[in-house]
């Protein structure tokens, strides 16, 4: 048992260097030998926890992803009072689209991952199912709004969540581009939540 733990953690230090190799430099750094360094094991190590180069960008994949959805939820759930729907669906949007200053190496490591996803079924396969969950907790949260009376019956909550998330990505690229700041990338976020209220 004790090997198993140690082999599902060193997995996560691999990944964990792909990330931080990917936010320093972009993907065309990551080679096996830069991650063995930058995760402080041997090649061999690598090797044996990956067979293959694709293997290790699945993973390192899958593990910044279930990071943002955590994200979000950890949102919702650190609220200890009853909120706004209004203010919970601002503050997850904010979360997915990783504006803060704290949020920049992920946003580098997962527009690199999104980019280099059409050269990969299994990369593109694992955003697919990303975007999914990500859509159904947005949806949610609209359905929430209208059952309590904040966001009007009649929108059709699962072609808002798709434009709101559409939104959210396309500001995480203007502020790693710098065509928007942080503050002024949350405010066209909330213009677009405003505008459900009405």
């Amino acid at each position: 048992m004790p090997r198993q733990v140690d082999y599902e953690e060193r997995r996560l230090r691999i990944a964990e260097a792909v990330c931080a190799l990917i936010a320093r430099s972009g993907m065309e750094a990551v080679s096996l030998r830069d991650v063995a360094a930058e995760a402080d094991v041997s090649m061999g190590a690598v090797q044996r926890c990956f067979r293959t180069k694709e293997d290790m960008l699945l993973f390192a994949l899958e593990h910044i992803s279930q990071r943002v959805s955590e994200r979000a939820g950890q949102r919702i759930a650190a609220t200890s009072t009853p909120q706004a729907a209004a203010t919970l669906l601002s503050h997850t949007l904010a979360e997915l689209a990783l504006l803060d200053e704290g949020s920049r190496a992920q946003a580098h490591v997962w527009l690199a991952f999104v980019s280099h996803a059409p050269a990969s079924e299994r990369l593109a396969a694992v955003l697919h199912e990303t975007y999914g969950k990500l859509h159904d907790l947005v949806v949610w949260l609209i359905r929430y709004g209208q059952d309590a009376k904040e966001i009007p019956p009649h929108l059709d909550a699962s072609q808002e969540a798709h434009t709101l998330l559409a939104v959210a990505d396309g500001l995480t690229v203007h502020v790693l581009a710098g065509h928007h700041s942080p503050e002024t990338a949350s405010a066209v976020l909330q213009r677009h939540v405003d505008c459900l209220l009405r």
